[in-house]
């Protein structure tokens, strides 16, 4: 019969154990441990005393001991080139890491002071309107913001500005803007509708619509109040490129049915800097300014546009579709300066090393780098598919205009073959096991590929497709510029190793296999409460001192 067991608390067998033999005297001999140290570890912060974690503390302590214990703690993080999850780049060529460190401190809000930089930033935004078929006579404008998210913000603000002040000459109600939006969307385009107060119209995804927004849906779902559609160029869940020619179309015949305009935002956060170099384009269609309805795109420049995170971009085919009361002039330290942006003091570096990445590479260099991304996503769809244990959702490895898994077929290569010769998309590769494998293991949860292969430090997430399609479960991983033939390799060999592992296993075994603890910091912190639970007591009041954090 198996004995009881209780819950240990890690934190406070700690607490309780924890031994004190450097206080203040120590058999009548006083201690100088506090302030004398030969290496950190030789200090008192190695056994005796523990940094403070939630409140400043009264002392400081050495910088040597800071520096090492925090350097020592942020060792458990993952390593960010095996961070397969996240479209975010976590390499950088040397010459561009020394043009950030060497501008860490200048501020882009201080335009007067750095006239050098915001002339980067102003070709910066000439480069990508030209990048994105700016059409002449047009005068694009535009402005680097920290993130896709801010830009689409930006975007979508002035969407809504447009159709109100259209609205009010109009004499009609300006009281219910709507916009429209696939279940697929990045949560930044969900925010910026709750931000902002506009009913979002998610619309469903799937298989048939090859989760990407339907345009059959989008025509049902439009009307006088709806301020624009979110088009995605890429994905976060399969990589796919939203048919946004198509979408255009559909707003063509609205319009002339009705005399309603609905602009479009493509929301191009990794798509941005993929699209214009690859052979593949979006596949035939037209997607940015080639399109009159196309008014505004963003772009993540810590994605593909291959600089360290904390730049976006945002333009607007021409001025003309900026409202000018959104456009703020500073009169600041000396000068004068029109801005349009959520926030003011942003990091300058960022703008440099775009500008670097852009005059360096070229068009030919990010060619290359999107070629061979896409060329690496390719080999690792093929390989996954001809073990017979995975299919994939994305479609980047199937011929162009192939877009169904055939079971038992293996994709076969293209002698000379570019990104043209199959379907266009991201360099992201979305995966689920087969039926196959499901029917002849079914004891294995997919969760478990993701855990054994952050055991050996990959992080590949696991986790559902959209809602309606939610039943899906997609392990993805982002198949990014530092993604060498080697590393693939040794991916593609882990990932079998680990799906064998996982066959060979019983239920018992597989049971160890499930999500590991939380950190102190996530367990104690104030979760809050949802307002339907407001008369419960939360686990962690705020009270207790250790305050929740949103990322």
């Amino acid at each position: 019969m198996a004995g009881l067991a209780r819950h240990v608390d890690p934190e406070e067998l700690v607490k309780k154990l924890h031994d004190h033999p450097h206080g203040s005297h120590v058999r009548g001999i006083h201690t100088n441990r506090a302030v004398s140290h030969t290496t950190p570890y030789s200090s008192r912060y190695a056994s005796s005393t523990e940094l403070s974690k939630f409140k400043i503390p009264h002392d400081g302590a050495p910088a040597d001991v800071v520096h090492q214990l925090l350097k020592d703690e942020l060792d458990l993080d993952g390593r960010p080139n095996l961070n397969l999850a996240s479209f975010v780049g976590t390499y950088m060529e040397e010459h561009g890491e020394k043009l950030m460190i060497e501008n860490l401190a200048k501020n882009m809000s201080d335009a007067d002071e750095y006239p050098a930089m915001m002339d980067m930033h102003a070709r910066c935004v000439s480069i990508i309107a030209h990048m994105w078929g700016v059409q002449k006579g047009e005068r694009a404008i535009g402005t680097a913001t920290t993130g896709s998210s801010e830009a689409i913000h930006l975007g979508g603000l002035a969407m809504k500005r447009r159709w109100q002040e259209r609205r009010e000459k109009e004499g009609k109600d300006k009281s219910k803007p709507n916009i429209i939006m696939g279940a697929n969307a990045q949560v930044a385009l969900e925010k910026f509708a709750r931000y902002f107060e506009v009913e979002a119209r998610i619309l469903p995804v799937s298989a048939k619509s090859r989760y990407r927004l339907d345009p059959e849906l989008v025509r049902e779902n439009i009307d006088e109040n709806t301020i624009g559609v979110f088009g995605i160029l890429g994905s976060t869940y399969t990589g796919h490129y939203e048919p946004v020619e198509e979408i255009s179309r559909i707003l063509d015949e609205y319009e002339k049915k009705t005399g309603v305009d609905i602009p479009i935002h493509v929301d191009a956060a990794s798509g941005g800097f993929i699209a214009p170099f690859t052979h593949a384009k979006v596949g035939g269609p037209k997607w940015n300014f080639e399109l009159p309805r196309v008014k505004s795109i963003n772009v993540s420049g810590h994605k593909f546009g291959l600089v360290y995170a904390g730049v976006g971009w945002i333009i607007w085919r021409d001025e003309s579709f900026l409202p000018k009361h959104l456009i703020f002039e500073l009169h600041y330290l000396g000068g004068t300066e029109e801005s349009y942006t959520l926030n003011f003091s942003r990091p300058g570096a960022q703008i440099i090393a775009q500008y670097y990445n852009l005059i360096h590479l070229g068009f030919t260099g990010f060619q290359s780098i999107m070629e061979n991304a896409l060329a690496n996503a390719r080999l690792l769809s093929k390989t996954l598919e001809a073990t017979g244990w995975y299919r994939c959702i994305s479609e980047i490895h199937r011929p162009k205009g192939q877009f169904e898994y055939q079971e038992g077929v293996e994709p076969g290569a293209i002698e000379g073959e570019t990104s043209a010769d199959y379907n266009a998309g991201l360099p992201v590769v979305a995966f689920t096991l087969s039926d196959a494998f499901k029917r002849d293991f079914p004891h294995v949860k997919q969760a478990a590929v993701s855990n054994l292969l952050r055991a050996k430090q990959y992080i590949i997430p696991n986790y559902p497709l959209p809602p309606n399609e939610e039943s899906t479960e997609i392990l993805r991983v982002v198949v990014r510029e530092s993604m060498s033939m080697d590393l693939l390799d040794r991916l593609i060999a882990d990932i079998c190793a680990v799906t064998e592992t996982l066959m060979q296993s019983d239920e018992m075994d597989l049971a160890a296999w499930q999500p590991f603890s939380k950190s102190a910091e996530k367990e104690h912190a104030s979760a809050g409460l949802d307002a339907k639970d407001k008369h419960k007591k939360s686990r962690q009041p705020m009270h207790k001192g250790i305050h929740r954090s949103v990322c």
